[in-house]
């Protein structure tokens, strides 16, 4: 797909800024410098967001969009540990990240794209990583859904974009319609896995979708990162939900019911312990405040401030641990007190200054070691809570 004198300059390059690359045409008259430009911009994408993939020579990138939609590594090796079986469909293919790593855990594996330039790319990234388990088919996977043999998993990414460029979040809005779609698609699989933006109502989803066994909520580094919904026919009311965190190779997961969520209580503490938890951004998407209090037996500052207290340290905790250091208020005095540290990491919990006017009424640089959460107690107070790490991140 590139010439030699193309890929030799991306080669030389690679790790210069694109747009400045972008505007030097005319000095290299044998090199396509639009193509050259979206591959370098590709690669040093990939050098974060899929390691693996950057470090092999000769991967073909797509346009920036299709870059951005894709996978992580991280997330892509995540659903490849959950999907195994003899044949997989992938019906919305793109740059082709979910579907390379997914058909390791299967005899065969299909990649049903519509845009024939990604097709291409697949077609050459495929064989490149020695991927000859995988069959590629150009075209509208609504229309060749029903051509397909019995699959024992289906994975689909419905586009989050409509016709008019806005992005969307509802199933509904999203192409392919998997809300419209579900019976067609259990009858051909016995799993279905469903890719989702992080913005999506679970709640609201679990009312579309009646087939859901278990959502997973994946984040990598704390930063929620997309939604997966199982569906299959083992489904029952009492959908289980999966808060992962993925950091520095390691799976933090914290399992809960919907049930259990409904059912359990929650404790408030009626002063901040020695030790302070802040949840990851998988539980905080999950709303599991409720199941966390009463399976860990940690105390809730507030019913809006989802931090938590306990006197004990939790080393499995899912989120990060601090030792508490001093809880104050607002006084003058109190204030002047911290002023003293130079400078923190200031966190806002339910409170109604951000941090910015924190930053400047403490006087208070960014960084260290010290930790302050702005936040409300239950009886609401409204404190400081300064802390330093019970553990590396």
């Amino acid at each position: 797909m590139l010439s030699p004198e193309t890929k030799e300059f991306i080669k030389e390059h690679k790790n210069e800024d694109p747009r400045a690359l972008a505007l030097q045409g005319k000095r290299y008259p044998s090199v396509d410098i639009r193509e050259a430009v979206t591959q370098i911009e590709g690669w040093q994408a990939a050098k974060e967001k899929l390691p693996t993939w950057a470090e092999t020579d000769g991967i073909i990138y797509p346009p920036r969009i299709s870059m951005e939609q894709c996978s992580s590594e991280p997330t892509a090796l995540y659903k490849a540990a959950i999907a195994k079986g003899d044949r997989l469909a992938d019906l919305t293919g793109g740059f082709g990240i979910d579907c390379s790593y997914m058909s390791r855990g299967f005899r065969e594996a299909t990649y049903i794209e519509r845009n024939a330039v990604l097709c291409d790319i697949a077609r050459e990234n495929f064989a490149l990583l020695g991927l000859g388990n995988i069959n590629i088919i150009k075209g509208n996977s609504e229309e060749l859904l029903h051509t397909l043999p019995k699959q024992d998993w289906i994975f689909i990414d419905p586009a989050r974009r409509a016709l008019d460029g806005r992005k969307v979040v509802a199933l509904s809005d999203c192409e392919p319609d998997v809300t419209a779609l579900e019976s067609q698609l259990l009858e051909k699989a016995d799993k279905v896995m469903v890719k989702c933006s992080p913005m999506l109502d679970i709640t609201a989803a679990t009312r579309q979708l009646s087939s859901i066994e278990t959502v997973h909520i994946i984040a990598v580094n704390n930063e929620c990162k997309e939604l997966l919904f199982i569906l299959g026919k083992d489904n029952g009311e009492n959908t289980q939900i999966e808060c992962v965190n993925i950091q520095k190779g390691n799976c933090n997961s914290f399992a809960f019911t919907l049930d259990e969520e409904a059912n359990s209580t929650v404790t408030y503490c009626n002063s901040v312990g020695k030790y302070l938890y802040e949840p990851n951004a998988a539980i905080q998407k999950g709303c599991c405040h409720r199941t966390l209090s009463h399976k860990l037996q940690i105390d809730k500052l507030h019913p809006n401030s989802q931090l938590y207290t306990a006197e004990r340290l939790i080393e499995n905790f899912p989120g990060r641990k601090f030792i508490v250091e001093r809880v104050t208020g607002f006084s003058k005095s109190e204030t002047r007190e911290l002023q003293v540290l130079g400078k923190a990491n200031i966190t806002v919990r339910n409170f109604p200054e951000s941090v910015q006017t924190l930053r400047k009424k403490l006087k208070l640089n960014e960084g260290g070691e010290n930790y302050l959460f702005a936040t409300t107690l239950s009886g609401e107070r409204k404190v400081l809570i300064h802390c330093r790490k019970a553990q590396a991140d």
